[in-house]
């Protein structure tokens, strides 16, 4: 049960609840507290009103994007009690993957159809290249984004392929910040994919991100054919791909990571964590935390990867400012359970806020070069140290998929009533 998305359309008249994102990148609850003249119309006692408000709002799993801190750890320390074995992990495991995917409505999951794949508007930059790209990962419904190659091959024949989901910054994929990080992978030897959040922007606009109740479904089934996307790439080596985010980016980094055994290392930036589940339709809009079936976290859905490397991201100045002394031991002994603690590692800022600067960055890049065997060195200067010199942002004009030259298929899906079929439709329910 979600109250974000209208399930509580009858207690509106007394008490909309919603999510809003705020400044300093925290995202918290908020009430619009209903004009004098509802008031007097529903004629309902104020006590009344509000008990029935925080019934409803208890009983949901997803109607609240953070939790007290407190409460998020003790949920760790429950949850570690149902298992002391491997074995035991792995059926709680596989409990929850189940529970995500069953809670997505992504049971079963949708047909592989073409990906029907296009690019255009290739451009050469300094040790790598930029071009525009969509594929559809159900008939009309198209994923949109940009692919950097790298130029310098250094003899290789094969490379890693990364993807990058980006958070709910205004720019998106095409933010500095987010170009910088492609293009600095791409040069140390990766093919690397950044895509759009479903309905963030004009290119990927088949729904409305904040309004849809199913949002949380299609990005996921977009991750999950974006993998599809890379792998069909002669080149790209499956046994090394990776995938890394920021925030609302995170999310979407650990989601897939937990439910596709093809991610082979994960760097989720600035989002894992005990308490905050993610405060919008995208992260939890969706009846995938809970049920009667199973109960987690954002931290443990994190620690699913095991025994793949996992370079957990955190700071100081967000949600994550617990991680060193809860989220990371909880997954550390996760991973020692396969033997495999020292695949797990938390880069920890005290000092700095929500992001995914160059400071995150770094540590990203020595950990990918690392797990995926990228050549550093094509990021480091005369002192051995990080550098991003070499990147030039480009304009967002020059990394849109969709305009006057190459306009949008006709086919194209359009509102959430049309998409839900597509989706449906691919599953065999229609």
């Amino acid at each position: 049960m979600c109250l974000v998305d209208g399930d509580v359309s009858k207690l509106q008249m007394f008490r909309n609840i919603g999510f809003r994102q705020v400044k300093e990148n925290e995202t918290q609850l908020f009430y619009n507290s209903p004009n004098p003249a509802q008031v007097m119309n529903a004629r309902l006692p104020i006590l009344f009103i509000t008990a029935i408000s925080m019934l409803v709002f208890s009983l949901s799993a997803n109607a609240f994007p953070k939790i007290p801190e407190e409460e998020g750890a003790r949920n760790l320390e429950i949850f570690g009690k149902t298992f002391s074995t491997l074995e035991e992990w792995q059926t709680r495991a596989k409990r929850n993957r189940d529970g995500i995917l069953k809670g997505a409505g992504l049971v079963p999951l949708p047909a592989r159809s073409p990906l029907n794949a296009h690019s255009h508007s290739s451009k050469e930059m300094d040790g790598y290249s930029v071009e525009n790209v969509h594929f559809e990962s159900l008939p009309g419904f198209f994923v949109t984004g940009n692919l950097y190659r790298p130029l310098r091959k250094g003899g290789l024949s094969k490379f890693a392929g990364i993807l990058c989901p980006h958070g709910h910054s205004k720019e998106g994929r095409v933010a500095e910040y987010t170009q910088a990080r492609c293009a600095s992978l791409a040069r140390m030897g990766a093919i690397v994919f950044a895509y759009d959040m479903v309905g963030w922007n004009e290119d990927s606009n088949h729904v409305d991100h904040r309004k849809d109740k199913n949002v949380f479904a299609y990005q996921t089934w977009n991750s999950m054919r974006a993998l599809d996307y890379l792998l069909s790439f002669r080149e790209v080596d499956p046994s090394r791909i990776g995938v890394t985010g920021e925030s609302g980016g995170g999310t979407q980094t650990f989601m897939l990571t937990a439910l596709d055994p093809r991610v082979r290392a994960a760097a989720p930036v600035v989002m894992a964590s005990a308490h905050f589940y993610g405060g919008c339709n995208c992260e939890s809009g969706m009846p995938v935390h809970e049920s009667k079936t199973h109960k987690t976290n954002n931290a443990e859905i994190a620690a699913m990867a095991a025994p793949r490397p996992l370079l957990l991201v955190s700071v100081g100045g967000d949600w994550t400012k617990n991680t060193p002394k809860v989220e990371f031991p909880y997954a550390r002994r996760i991973y020692s359970l396969f033997g495999s603690s020292s695949n797990v590692d938390n880069f920890h800022l005290a000092d700095e806020k929500h992001g995914y600067e160059f400071s995150k960055r770094k540590p990203v890049y020595r950990f990918l070069a690392k797990t995926l065997k990228l050549r550093l060195s094509q990021v480091t200067g005369d002192d051995d140290e990080i550098t991003e010199k070499f990147f030039k942002p480009l304009p967002k004009e020059k990394l849109q998929v969709f305009n006057k030259e190459h306009p949008r298929p006709k086919h194209s899906l359009i509102g959430s009533e049309a998409s839900l079929a597509a989706l449906r439709k691919a599953q065999g329910k229609l």
